[in-house]
């Protein structure tokens, strides 16, 4: 249970032992918002898979969750859990948000490399994509431009150490313990909140005295006799590229397929509703027989047949009754078909 920092809202990540419909060997989960002011919804993750992270933003207003199978999703919910940003798939497995909330770091880290994707989250631009390998630990400094990787025993007993990066990419400062130690905890020293202004955000990187040993990403390997020839497009996953969801002003953007299902369905009921309420209305609300005409003979045949009419008269009502039934059957099932 994640609550936000003014507690109006928390975040439920729920789990099951075993996924009834059987896509998953290790069951399943789910994402649940529950606002204190009674309001709830289920967060509809667009891709299966575990739930790596979820972080709220420092403002309160909006939740980063990490999702589905890898290359996992990551996406930015506003409080009526609709997406506002989708920041595509990629090799990561948590989230943070700085202490202002203006940047996001998404990363990935223990069975993944160290990448790092740093955010900025007002102009939804990414500012850098540093590398920190065989990270155990990571905290933002609560002056919310430098961060802290470390590797710390037991997780890992070889180069352990720490490194204190400028969010743009750059290494500051680099610690290495002798071999013969280990490295437990690192911690930044705690401040009050608003002890640190918020600046505004560069996309330079800060100058550094000390060098990135970090290695890049490794390209895929290449069998001997396929490395002449021209790189063919063909990928073991199929990568999403991020996209801002928000409504732009005259531009309104693509519906996900979640979001065109629901609106569909919602149409649909609509329409059906209201084609219901058309075929009822004139069998329903009789209409006013004319001043000069008695009001038990408007509807009545004219075989002059007294029985026959009465006969009639029942027919028409058991036509009404199964007309309604059929219509009912009709709005189900194009409920369930939707």
């Amino acid at each position: 249970m994640l609550w936000n920092k003014k507690a109006t809202a928390v975040l439920v990540i729920a789990s099951t032992d075993v996924d009834k419909t059987g896509a998953s060997y290790y069951g399943e989960q789910t994402l649940h918002y529950i606002a204190t002011n009674g309001e709830s919804a289920v967060v509809q993750l667009p891709k299966n898979g575990p739930i790596y992270d979820v972080v709220w933003n420092s403002s309160s207003t909006e939740f980063c969750a990490v999702y589905g199978f890898m290359p996992a999703k990551a996406t930015i919910f506003n409080l009526k859990c609709d997406p506002v940003f989708d920041f595509g798939t990629g090799p990561r497995n948590a989230a943070y948000y700085s202490p202002h909330g203006h940047i996001l770091v998404l990363a990935g880290f223990g069975n993944l490399r160290g990448q790092m994707e740093v955010w900025d989250v007002k102009n939804y631009k990414l500012i850098s994509k540093p590398v920190a390998s065989d990270s155990t630990y990571f905290a933002w400094c609560p002056d919310g431009e430098h961060i802290l990787t470390a590797t710390c025993a037991p997780r890992l007993r070889v180069n352990n150490g720490y490194k204190i990066w400028h969010y743009t990419g750059s290494i500051l400062h680099k610690y290495d313990v002798p071999s013969n130690a280990e490295l437990w905890q690192v911690s930044w020293q705690p401040f009050l909140d608003g002890t640190f202004p918020a600046k505004a955000i560069t996309y330079q990187a800060v100058p550094s005295d000390v060098p990135n040993e970090e290695p890049k990403v490794a390209t895929a390997y290449r069998p001997p006799a396929l490395r002449n020839k021209p790189v063919t497009n063909s990928k073991l996953h199929e990568e999403e590229l991020p996209q801002n969801m928000k409504p732009q002003p005259g531009n309104e953007k693509p519906l996900s397929k979640t979001a065109l299902k629901n609106q569909r369905k919602h149409e649909a009921k609509k329409a059906a509703k209201q084609e219901a309420r058309n075929d009822k209305s004139p069998d329903m609300a009789p209409t006013p027989a004319p001043q000069s005409t008695p009001r038990n003979t408007f509807s009545q045949s004219t075989s002059g047949d007294p029985e026959i009419d009465k006969k009639i008269k029942n027919l028409k009502k058991l036509e009404k009754i199964q007309k309604e039934k059929a219509l009912l059957q009709e709005l189900e099932d194009l409920e369930l078909g939707i």
